[in-house]
């Protein structure tokens, strides 16, 4: 059998090239480009978080994006080259919730806001999650540098803020790195284990964020309580 290679994509010249993994701007790509990239990270993003790295190959990535595999590794020269353009698009997103944690706030308050924009994001976003968890179950081949510098970098620094606040007598004196382990654990828990929570509540639960957050929102202030 021939060995698929890297295929320029019908009615775009050589010359314009831009793969996915080449690291160029959005700018230097044509429409084509874009929506086939944009199409392929959207296909690996179902395959990676329901298969994980492993178990996912190129060409149920290229089937599900409908495109041939020869016109996906035009774009990306490997599955692992996928996989981290989705780790580091992902790693941001992840972030962002508690980035928004301001240390002017009203201490409770922005804790609380915190655990319920994970909780919206094990909702809307659970492929992503299913992805992150799949890479660090695995040891975080790919992305421990991104976990031991950005995402302990932002941590060290929200945790100084929710070690002030308790000093300040704004709320009990918690370790604040546990604090954000715990909400993790327990938001993070409604994406990643969705089957088994949906199988052990029943169908008559359509919306297990949501009873979530009723029995969160108390567990947490008892807990955050000077």
């Amino acid at each position: 059998m021939a060995e698929d290679k890297p295929k320029a994509p019908e009615a775009e010249g050589a010359e314009n090239s831009v793969p996915g993994s080449s690291g160029a701007t959005p700018r230097g790509r044509t429409r084509i480009q874009q929506r086939n990239i944009e199409a392929i990270l959207e296909a690996a993003l179902d395959v990676f978080s329901a298969q994980g790295f492993r178990g996912a190959t190129l060409d149920q990535i290229a089937a599900a994006a409908g495109l041939s595999k020869p016109n996906l590794l035009y774009y990306f020269p490997s599955k692992e080259a996928i996989h981290i353009a989705l780790l580091t698009s992902l790693l941001d997103i992840w972030l962002a919730p508690l980035r928004e944690m301001e240390a002017s706030g009203d201490a409770k308050a922005e804790i609380m806001g915190y655990m319920r924009r994970k909780l919206q994001m094990s909702r809307e976003m659970p492929r992503e999650s299913r992805l992150f968890a799949n890479e660090i179950l695995q040891g975080a081949p790919r992305m421990g540098e991104m976990l031991s510098t950005d995402l302990k970098a932002l941590v060290d620094a929200k945790a100084a803020v929710i070690r002030g606040w308790a000093a300040a007598g704004q709320i009990a004196p918690v370790d604040p790195y546990h604090l954000i382990f715990a909400i993790w654990a327990l938001t993070q828990h409604y994406a990643d284990f969705d089957v088994q929570v949906r199988a052990v509540l029943g169908p008559e639960h359509d919306d297990p964020c949501t009873e979530a957050e009723r029995f969160l929102t108390p567990l947490f202030e008892r807990l955050l309580a000077p």
